[in-house]
């Protein structure tokens, strides 16, 4: 019962927030190629379909790892307590 990750596997909040990164994810890898021709603005100096694929597409998922770090810790601080001892080893 105390398996801290069957706990997440089940969590509506961490599955919620698993499925909508992954939908930014989605969005970003393919999104982005399926469209690439009608993205032709600029970014800097450069095409925004080069500069995606160049750095921008890294840059995002970074910021996707760090904003489910984040949530993490905000989401589940009881399992960064040790646990209880009982008088039952099982």
């Amino acid at each position: 019962m105390g398996d801290p990750q069957a706990q997440e596997k089940h969590d509506p909040r961490v599955l919620a927030l698993k499925a909508g990164l992954l939908a930014v994810w989605a969005l970003v890898t393919f999104g982005v190629c399926w469209f690439a021709r009608d993205l032709q603005f600029m970014m800097g100096p450069w095409p925004f379909g080069y500069w995606m694929a160049a750095q921008g597409s890294v840059l995002v998922f970074i910021g996707i790892v760090a904003f489910y770090a984040a949530a993490m810790k905000r989401l589940a601080p009881e399992d960064d307590e040790a646990p209880k001892a009982t008088g039952i080893d099982v």
